[in-house]
């Protein structure tokens, strides 16, 4: 339809080139004469304001807040417990055990042996010998040719994956290959899920994620070797990645603008809840068979969802479906219980006069055209991935990337202080958040694990140095304890850093492309905790560098951060053009008489026609009232 005027007049001269100069040019003049394309008014103009203002006109026209719609919102929040246990089960399925060689010599006597103390890949302890076993004074490397192994699993379980095939000495890497293929699905999930929830809608990426989560958790349960395992669980991550992308995106596009933050912070505390839960669920499984079977099947309650869940109304009228628009108002309406006739408030008439126009569904890609919203989304990718990244490097400077370095032996101890750190986060996130706002409360969280980490690269380095000195009165006691403040405080402000990012990055993406943007930014937060088990699996080497890294792309993203635009109070933006006239406001209001530097967004709106408005006059001049409109 866009191209439809440039290609006739293209035909019509090829025909007066074709029919000569002699008899040419009455068919010329009849072709021109007349419009090159159908005089329908939706080829050249877009949809009515009405439609265009969803928070505006279209949500308070079908009850904003009302029973309905809470209902759908605690519809979304349910999920989020089960989804807390899958994200958190590799801690319980692939926890690293202690372990000993038990052999019988000729005699049918039974002699207990300590595997050496580098097996243990879990930086979270030492191996330590049985109750009431000896423990000899070294090991070497031949004892991992030990033929029976015994296992004391720390997490709960009697048996897990790695005591089930004996993943230790020469096999221990592929516990860090199980664990990165739960977290490679994620990554491609996002990508790929989000693409599609833009394209078919977020309901089918719900319904098709839950029927094959549904087949491929199970069947995890029933793997026959350690290839089988890490296989399926990245077909696992995959899917869980579709229902976590698609809640994501359905919560915020049910909610009025002053509600967004809120909902979704019940939902991170509900998904804590499965964090703290998962312990109990383990130690009632007892095997690890079991609980993954447990942690999969209340995934077919969703299955119900298919009846009672609609469609999100907001893609829908983004994308211009406005037939499946109408019915789901006139739905919404019913039942929130509201009069038809005078709470629509002209939405439906509006409906019924565009519900000729044919849908138009947009792809990420076009991103790469426009002139400010891709840098947001590149910014807040950037964000979330220097997050969750330099997470990792405060938990293992914390929890000790060598065994030496450990303040705790204790499995619970360790994993109920990584949650909580996460959960006073999120309790943080809510007061600063509502204050400053989106934009600045992520600077001042990226700020203070800016701070932390500086100080604990620079300082400790500089008090380790005066510690050798025999009359600086300082000692490694003192380094440790000043390396566990700064790594509380790094992981509590990185935590928030990048569960800000993701929010932020689904308000101020337009809902035609909320789910490609969502997926770019959760993938890149499942690259940097995927640096967790490579980093593991090289033994911690490169770990001071690795940290030193990210250290620095935290300084890049607090000069980003400024470019981005503020989303508190907003409407969501629809469409491509209304994402991109998000206006960057200062941090500080403008003093009275000030002339302000930014644009303002009329300005910038007027601004961006320019160059529309002159490549439309130059080209086609004769059709610049029809076609130069935006």
């Amino acid at each position: 339809e866009a191209c439809s005027v440039p290609c006739c007049t293209g035909f019509a001269w090829f025909v007066v080139a074709g029919f000569g100069s002699q008899g040419g040019w009455f068919f010329s003049f009849f072709l021109f004469s007349f419009p090159t394309s159908p005089p329908s008014p939706f080829l050249s103009f877009g949809p009515s304001p009405l439609l265009l203002d969803y928070d505006g006109s279209v949500l308070p026209s079908w009850g904003a807040g009302g029973r309905y719609q809470r209902t759908l919102v605690l519809l979304t929040w349910v999920p989020a417990l089960v989804i807390g246990f899958s994200k958190f089960s590799d801690s319980f399925l692939l926890d690293q055990p202690d372990f000993w060689c038990r052999e019988a010599d000729g005699q049918g006597n039974w002699s207990w042996t300590l595997a050496p103390i580098h097996a243990n890949h879990s930086g979270n302890g030492s191996i330590f010998p049985p109750p009431g076993l000896p423990t000899p004074a070294g090991g070497n490397a031949s004892e991992c040719g030990c033929r029976e192994w015994h296992y004391r699993i720390r997490a709960g379980l009697v048996q897990n994956v790695v005591s089930k095939w004996d993943l230790v000495c020469d096999s221990a890497w592929k516990v860090h290959i199980a664990k990165f293929s739960l977290l490679v699905g994620l990554i491609f999930g996002h990508l790929i899920t989000g693409c599609i929830a833009d394209w078919v809608g977020r309901r089918p990426v719900l319904l098709f994620s839950v029927i094959f989560i549904l087949i491929f958790g199970l069947t995890v349960a029933l793997s026959v070797n350690v290839t089988m395992f890490s296989t399926l669980r990245f077909f696992e991550g995959f899917c869980l990645a579709g229902i976590v992308l698609s809640l994501y995106a359905l919560r915020i596009e049910l909610c009025p603008p002053g509600h967004r933050f809120m909902i979704t912070m019940v939902a991170s505390f509900i998904e804590m809840a499965g964090q703290f839960l998962m312990p109990g669920l383990a130690a009632l499984c007892r095997d690890w068979q079991v609980l993954q079977a447990v942690i999969i099947c209340p995934f077919l309650l969703m299955l119900f969802y298919w009846v009672i869940f609609p469609e999100s109304l907001r893609w829908l009228m983004a994308t211009q479906q406005f037939e499946a628009s109408k019915e789901l108002i006139l739905q919404f309406t019913h039942k929130n219980r509201m009069s038809t006739e005078s709470d629509i408030k002209g939405v439906v008439p509006e409906l019924e006069k565009e519900i000729t126009r044919r849908p138009k569904k947009v792809c990420i890609v076009k991103v790469v055209g426009t002139r400010n919203l891709w840098k947001n989304i590149v910014v807040l990718c950037v964000n979330s991935l220097t997050g969750y990244g330099i997470h990792h490097c405060f938990a293992k400077s914390m929890m000790g990337h060598e065994a030496k370095m450990a303040i705790t032996h204790n499995f619970y101890a360790d994993y109920y202080t990584m949650a909580g750190i996460a959960l006073a986060s999120c309790l943080a996130m809510c007061p600063v958040v509502g204050f400053l706002g989106r934009r600045g409360g992520l600077l001042l969280f990226m700020i203070l694990t800016a701070l932390a980490s500086l100080l604990q690269l620079g300082l400790l380095n500089l008090i380790g140095k005066y510690s050798q000195l025999p009359d600086s009165g300082m000692s490694d006691s003192v380094k440790d304890k000043f390396s566990v403040a700064f790594s509380i405080v790094g992981m509590f402000s990185s935590h928030a850093v990048g569960s800000l990012s993701v929010f932020f990055c689904a308000e101020i993406t337009p809902t035609v492309i909320r789910g490609g943007g969502l997926g770019l930014v959760l993938a890149s937060a499942g690259f940097g905790r995927l640096t967790a088990p490579i980093m593991e699996l090289h033994n911690q080497k490169g770990y001071f560098l690795h940290h030193v890294i990210f250290a620095c792309c935290t300084l890049i993203c607090i000069i980003c951060i400024l470019l981005l635009p503020e989303s508190k109070n907003q409407h969501l933006p629809e469409n491509i053009p209304d994402g991109e006239h998000y206006t960057r406001q200062p941090l500080l209001p403008h003093k009275k008489g000030e002339q302000p530097l930014l644009l303002t967004n009329s300005e910038l709106k007027d601004y961006s026609g320019l160059h529309d408005s002159a490549a439309v006059s130059d080209g086609i001049s004769e059709n610049t009232t029809a076609n130069g409109m935006k």
